[in-house]
């Protein structure tokens, strides 16, 4: 009879965590931001209809990064969620909050239990009154969960990213900038992508509109290519 090979708890989580780092970085990045007109999500994309950036409910937003069938069965199970909950409750029962920590169980549960882990990063983003007031979570293969002041990037290079993104935003203040420039500065620092408007179709943006033409109570509004390429023209 053959011993079986033993391999050390520490050891079998560190390959579970390296192996899903190298997945993640392995897909384009994402970029989400709150300024004066919202929560800017963009993402390097050029599939018109593979998502990685979705609207969950009212005032909420996902993002993601990594592999599409796992990220896109997390979006619907947060939109069943948060459905339910405010049917059952009311619509101010449904939080930005609420909806990371249940995403948290689920990525914490996988990760530990399954043989493979979850290939994925996410973001939780829910509209405030006011800059200060939006929430931005950001959530990790195993299930770990962080509220980022400002803006959250994920995916492909991040460090290279956060560098450039930052260097982008000395001397400005991110929370009073316009939709448009945050749209403009997110297409400089993506790699693949640029100002030039004939890149807008490498671009899925949206937004979580803080006022609403409308008057709705959904302040979710996706950008179309025309809309992208409009904008990365204006600052040339």
């Amino acid at each position: 009879m053959s011993a079986q090979y033993y391999v050390s708890p520490e050891q079998l989580m560190k390959d579970r965590a390296d192996f899903a780092r190298k997945g993640i970085a392995r897909g384009r990045a994402v970029i989400t931001a709150s300024c004066i007109d919202g929560i800017a999500l963009i993402a390097e994309n050029p599939s018109g209809s593979l998502h990685k950036i979705g609207e969950i409910y009212d005032r909420i937003a996902f993002a993601a990064v990594g592999k599409y069938n796992e990220f896109e069965s997390l979006r619907q199970a947060g939109v069943r969620y948060a459905d339910t909950r405010g049917y059952s409750y009311s619509r101010h029962d449904v939080t930005g909050r609420g909806l990371a920590s249940v995403y948290a169980q689920s990525l914490g549960a996988v990760f530990t239990a399954e043989a493979k882990p979850f290939e994925v990063e996410l973001a939780v983003l829910e509209l405030g009154a006011t800059p200060a007031d939006d929430t931005l979570f950001s959530l990790n293969f195993d299930g770990s969960i962080a509220e980022q002041p400002g803006h959250i990037i994920m995916g492909g290079d991040t460090p290279a990213l956060r560098e450039a993104w930052n260097a982008y935003w000395t001397g400005k203040d991110l929370a009073a900038a316009g939709i448009d420039e945050v749209i403009r500065a997110a297409a400089l620092v993506l790699p693949g992508v640029g100002e030039d408007p004939g890149d807008a179709h490498l671009l899925e943006v949206a937004m979580l509109e803080r006022t609403t033409s409308t008057g709705s109570h959904r302040h979710f509004r996706r950008l179309d290519t025309p809309t992208i390429a409009r904008i990365l023209g204006a600052g040339k």
